[in-house]
């Protein structure tokens, strides 16, 4: 663990429970058990510390693009990236015995996140997100040009081609004990993209986004 974190921790326990997902936990063991806890305080430490980085960087940006870069960094794809990159699928795969999905990787790195402020601080944290995971995992510089509104793209090319755009929630059902939704988008009343999310909105985005891929205007990253 000190080859991705840089120290050697106190309490090895605490950065252990970061990997610990909630879907090993059984009886024996207390529902606190898991990260989820660290993942609230880690996506909190995490969006105050690229809000600061940000602010600092940019000093002649606008709230309105600062707010956008912030999105573009924390947002689960970009997390679940950097997560990956990191490494820490290992840790995962040590610490829990079910099968391993791609948002357990972004959940954990909030959750380890959380972790190193416990025991290290917000400056240490600080050093943390910016030096090992903005510099090291993320091209800053591509994000401020990259557009991630699929949404917006989608009805910008319906308006070109004088096509009719629509989002349909399918189903609403409860997983995890959330509300969860499953959204379609048709274009001409066709159905062109489905996706699942939590929010209605993300998973309207993301069923934009497979349609765009679908209309060949988007290509697969490699």
């Amino acid at each position: 663990m000190r080859s991705l974190l840089g120290f050697v921790p106190c309490n090895l326990h605490l950065f252990k429970l970061a990997f610990l997902h909630k879907s090993t936990a059984n009886e024996k063991i207390r529902a606190t058990q898991n990260n989820e806890r660290l993942e609230y305080l880690g996506d909190a430490i995490l969006g105050t510390i690229v809000a600061e980085y940000l602010f600092k960087k940019y000093p002649n940006s606008d709230e309105g693009f600062m707010t956008k870069m912030r999105s573009k960094i924390v947002k689960r794809k970009s997390l679940n990236l950097v997560a990956d990159k990191m490494g820490l699928d290992v840790f995962l795969s040590e610490y829990n015995n079910n099968r391993l999905s791609r948002s357990m990787l972004g959940n954990a790195l909030e959750a380890l996140v959380g972790a190193i402020y416990l025991e290290r601080g917000y400056e240490k944290t600080r050093r943390f997100i910016v030096r090992k995971m903005l510099r090291n995992y993320l091209d800053i510089q591509e994000l401020e040009t990259y557009d991630d509104n699929y949404k917006s793209q989608l009805l910008e090319w319906c308006q070109k081609n004088n096509k009719t755009i629509s989002y349909e929630v399918l189903v609403k059902y409860k997983f995890e004990k959330r509300d969860r939704f499953k959204v379609a988008v048709l274009i001409d009343e066709k159905k062109m993209g489905t996706a699942d999310d939590f929010n209605k909105k993300s998973a309207e985005q993301t069923a934009s986004e497979k349609a765009l891929h679908k209309l060949g205007l988007l290509v697969e990253e490699g």
